[in-house]
């Protein structure tokens, strides 16, 4: 059982390292008063459910000061019954966050009536000193975007490695129109067609008979073969840049015989990869 307190400054960015966070697998809560955190912690520790099996709980200055010095001590008794309990906070230099929240037009959680921004900002420095000091990680992201923050976020939590991007390969028939929702279109129409095969022409690209059919011609073997090197130099640049699914469409004239082809070798080689790999045909559903 893993267990991640989320906590900072607001205009950090705890709402990104939140979502990076939910992308990883956890089961997030945001803005959970820490009165309920105890509750949560003694849940999860009787929780059989796998989806509670990584949890992260976003907590910010609008709890109670009280809890909020408290903050540390549940903490360790999450950690003393066994739960791998982490917390991980954010911070930002103070013109940097006026900078954000002039941009966004968000207000302050702590502003009011009678409190400037500068002033809200000072206040919650002071509520979250005692989480800040007894973090395990910090991160700054002062000089921090998007990317990089979900990059750090990732590299704490997993490793430097970026997790693998999920893949839902489509084939389809282009006189049936081209999907909308897919990140790639490719064109086999080009490779010759079972359909002018009599004797192939009821099956479909899963029957083996087709695929060797198709396999025979070196121009089918050319083209797997340059798909499979396309996307195994440019998937990895994907995942770099946070990607969590990419949408591949393969389309021949009916969306019989060669997209369903190509599209099952491409699963195939993805998944050889460690990719989770889903596929629709389209056309023969």
């Amino acid at each position: 059982m893993k267990l991640v307190i989320l906590s900072g400054l607001s205009g950090s960015g705890k709402s990104i390292a939140l979502h990076t966070l939910e992308d990883l697998g956890f089961y997030c809560i945001d803005n959970l008063p820490i009165f309920l955190l105890e509750d949560l912690v003694q849940g999860l520790d009787k929780a059989l459910d796998e989806a509670f099996a990584n949890t992260a709980v976003g907590v910010d200055a609008r709890s109670n000061p009280d809890a909020l010095q408290r903050l540390p001590e549940l903490v360790r008794s999450a950690q003393s019954s066994g739960i791998d309990c982490q917390m991980l906070f954010l911070e930002t230099d103070t013109d940097t966050l006026i900078r954000r929240f002039s941009e966004t037009r968000r207000k302050h959680p702590l502003t009011r009536g009678d409190r400037s921004l500068r002033e809200a900002i000072a206040l919650e420095q002071t509520l979250l000193e005692p989480i800040r000091r007894s973090a395990d990680v910090l991160i700054d992201t002062t000089q921090t975007n998007v990317h990089e923050l979900r990059d750090r976020v990732r590299g704490w939590l997993v490793g430097s490695t970026s997790p693998k991007v999920s893949i839902l390969l489509k084939s389809f028939g282009f006189k049936h129109g081209v999907p909308q929702d897919v990140d790639f279109v490719f064109d086999v129409r080009c490779l010759p067609n079972p359909h002018w095969q009599p004797e192939l022409r009821v099956l479909s690209g899963l029957d083996p008979q087709v695929a060797q059919f198709l396999e025979a011609s070196p121009a089918v073997l050319s083209m797997r073969d340059d798909l499979t090197r396309f996307f195994e130099r440019w998937i990895p640049l994907f995942e770099t840049d946070g990607r969590s699914y990419l949408t591949i469409a393969i389309g021949c004239t009916g969306g019989q015989h060669r997209s369903v082809y190509m599209t099952e070798a491409l699963s195939r080689h993805f998944e050889a990869l460690g990719h989770k790999v889903m596929v629709r045909h389209r056309e023969l559903s």
